[in-house]
Parts: structure tokens; sequence; C-alpha cells
């Protein structure tokens, strides 16, 4: 069966503006696991991308610094993310790490979030995060797309 993972929805929240000397924009891929099969023993993986470009608006060098935050979709739980498909849904997550063993959300119930910060000069900085999925083996399910929304959000 053919898998449409999950929808990424951007949201950028920013510092106040007044005085503020740094611009930040965001964007992301979503992740998709592609052909899901109840039978395999083995968890289907996939990987997204959300990217970050911030840029000065000055001419003095600042650090810049965000976090990045995936909400819990659907399930309301980032613990236990679902994919919605017909009549039915697939268990999955999403992961700061290869490993994929942190799992990527708001920072509350044992979630990660990803922070990062550098010194931004002249030039717009565009720096990439993978974003790690996998849905779990031996899921019953019927034939059909499944999906969830997940919010990103980007705090700076």
């Amino acid at each position: 069966m053919r898998l449409r993972a999950l929808v990424l929805v951007l949201q950028l929240v920013a510092g106040p503006a007044f005085g503020q000397t740094s611009s930040c924009t965001a964007s992301a891929s979503a992740t998709n696991f592609g052909t899901y099969s109840p039978t395999s023993p083995s968890a289907l993986d996939g990987t997204g991308n959300v990217q970050v470009s911030c840029s000065l608006l000055g001419i003095i060098s600042i650090l810049v610094s965000y976090q990045i935050q995936l909400s819990a979709g659907a399930s309301g739980s980032s613990a236990g993310r679902t994919l919605a498909g017909p009549g039915a849904s697939l268990n999955y997550n999403l992961y700061t790490n290869a490993s994929r063993t942190a799992i990527w959300g708001d920072g509350s119930g044992g979630s990660s979030t990803v922070s990062d910060g550098y010194l931004l000069g002249l030039l717009t900085t565009v720096k990439n995060y993978p974003v790690f999925g996998r849905i779990v083996a031996g899921q019953n399910v019927p034939s059909g797309s499944y999906s969830d929304t997940i919010v990103v959000t980007v705090n700076y």
C-alpha cells in the first residue's frame, strides 16, 4: 500500500518586533514513508526536513538562536502519534536523531526539541534539520492513504 505520511505546517514565532536585528524564515518537507507492508517484520523508516534561514537586518553581526518544535498531531500526544487512514490508523513517530531514540515534540512529556545558535554575519545562513520518522511494524491495516498534520514552530 502507498502511504503519504504527513503534512508539515509552518508557524514562525519571533521575538518582539521593536529593535529586532535578525529575520528568520522556515520551510519543511513532508516525511514520506512510501509503501508499508503489514506483514513485514521490520519498521518502516522515512525522513523529512525542516529548513531555517536567518538573515541580518543591520550591519552588526549578532548571535541568533532558535528552537524548533513539532506538534503532537491528531493523536494529541508526541509519545504516540498516529497516521489516520481509511477506517484505521497507523502508529508512528518523529525523531531528532537517526537512531530514532529522541522523540521530536514541544519539549513536554519527555519529548525533545532542536535548538541551534550561531553568529549571524552579513550573509543569510541556511540550516537543515532532518526529521527521522518510523512506522511501527506488524500493524494490520487496510490499503489506502494515511496522513497526519504536524505544525512546525520555530521560536527565535
